[in-house]
């Protein structure tokens, strides 16, 4: 089994308009790498030159924001959701 990446409308460009994405289980790092195999420039949007989320993207797992949990070492198991909420800022 996998688990299932939401991909938000601005990404979904990358992705050929696809919504939701299947990756092999593992933890948020191997999923971000699945996601740029497959996708092209998907990592780059939501990782900085560091490696690192970036401020303005949000990923949740579980419904649970990761930058609460191990980050990109959060564990996403098989059957689970992976949300990617990119920061929306105004006023």
């Amino acid at each position: 089994m996998a688990a299932t990446v939401r991909i938000p409308s601005p990404l979904r460009k990358l992705t050929d308009g696809v919504a939701e994405v299947s990756v092999e289980a593992g933890d948020l790092r191997a999923v971000v790498r699945q996601l740029e195999a497959a996708h092209p420039g998907l990592g780059e949007r939501l990782l900085d030159e560091e490696g690192n989320l970036r401020r303005f993207v949000n990923v949740f797992v579980r419904d649970e924001d990761v930058r609460f949990l191990a980050g990109l070492e959060t564990a996403v198991a098989d059957g689970e959701v992976v949300s990617i909420i990119p920061a929306v800022a105004g006023g």
